[in-house]
């Protein structure tokens, strides 16, 4: 599996950068899967995503996707649960 870093930052479709905090990650399938979160602008809620990494091994950069699979999203969220006692994923 790859070494994350605490943060990754993401540019959005708009072009605006995103701070996540890496809270946990999983390998599936030879798949890498982060669970990550940031915070609202408001500073008030946080939200939490799902990432695949489709990136290359040779690629110098990862390349993240959402996981908007219904079935692929339940069975990872479902080994995030279990790896972590304090979180709730919908």
């Amino acid at each position: 599996m790859n070494d994350y870093s605490d943060e990754i930052i993401l540019t959005s479709d708009d072009g605006e950068e995103v701070v996540f905090h890496v809270v946990e990650q999983t390998r599936l399938g030879g798949v890498d899967y982060l669970l990550v979160s940031s915070k609202s602008d408001d500073g008030d809620e946080e939200e939490a995503l799902i990432l695949k990494d489709m990136s290359e091994d040779t690629e110098k950069d990862a390349i993240y996707e959402l996981v908007e699979d219904e079935k692929e999203l339940d069975l990872v969220a479902k080994i995030f649960r279990e790896l972590i006692d304090d979180i709730e994923l919908y």
